[in-house]
């Protein structure tokens, strides 16, 4: 029988371009409260709890994020706050102290990372209190394989910027991390990919927690892993499966501006 050459998973768009920082800036605040609003109708927020942040695309030590306690189901780019990665609100409302502590140094530390969206969502908290990472078990959680770390620290509320700095040293180079005892954390390239990351890494946590408690695990050799993962988990790729979703919420969403 003749060798049929595999289909590269190619997206069939890519993230947009922009002529200039003022037009960059627009879209991204809208995709962020639309990304809100996303997470919302998904059931991945609760309460107060999580953050998503976009840096800035005319001040890059500058990153917008949600203001403290405002809901994500009626986020409006007009409400979002402006912080500067010293702390200061620079525009806006109050914001969450752990958004801070946590942000500021993942968007320090990694100068190309435009989004870090971080939460509690019900499996990834519940798998994060394991202290483990995710294993290839299907091709979907394959696009996290080499690509995600557990912060293996207890934790509890973040309120201090050491505590950020060295979770930011953990993430390192990879797209996500599971921190132990507290939720997820993902980032990306743009707001969708980091959005992307976070909802597919929640229900990757749900499936593994479901197929562990039924029985013994198979999981997939490292190398077909590893090359699942160079076709579903390229920054564009993440960007293009994020797509469906954004428009579901576009559909339903009044103004977002």
């Amino acid at each position: 029988m003749t060798d049929i050459n595999p289909i590269a998973f190619e997206p069939a768009g890519r993230p947009p371009s922009f002529e200039d920082a003022q037009t960059h800036r627009r879209h991204v605040k809208t995709r962020l409260a639309a990304g809100f609003r996303l997470l919302a109708r998904h059931g991945l927020n609760v309460g107060v709890a999580g953050h998503v942040s976009v840096r800035d695309p005319m001040m890059p030590d500058h990153f917008w994020v949600n203001p403290f306690g405002l809901p994500y189901a009626t986020m409006r780019a007009d409400a979002l706050s402006l912080v500067r990665h010293d702390g200061q609100v620079v525009k806006g409302a109050p914001i969450n102290a752990a958004a801070f502590a946590i942000h500021a140094e993942i968007h320090r530390a990694r100068p190309e990372v435009m989004c870090a969206a971080h939460g509690h969502p019900v499996h990834g908290t519940a798998w994060a209190a394991l202290g483990r990472p995710l294993a290839p078990i299907n091709q979907d959680v394959c696009a996290f394989f080499e690509d995600h770390v557990v912060f293996e620290e207890p934790m509890g509320l973040v309120l201090g910027m050491a505590e950020g700095q060295r979770i930011a040293a953990t993430l390192a180079r990879h797209k996500a991390a599971i921190l132990r005892n507290h939720g997820l954390l993902t980032v990306g390239h743009t707001v969708d990919e980091a959005l992307w990351w976070f909802v597919l890494m929640d229900r990757c946590c749900r499936i593994q927690l479901l197929a562990e408690a039924a029985g013994s695990l198979h999981t997939l050799p490292a190398e077909q892993a590893r090359d699942i993962a160079r076709q579903v988990g390229t920054s564009d790729f993440g960007w293009f499966q994020c797509q469906p979703l954004m428009a579901e919420v576009l559909h339903v969403s009044s103004s977002l501006s």
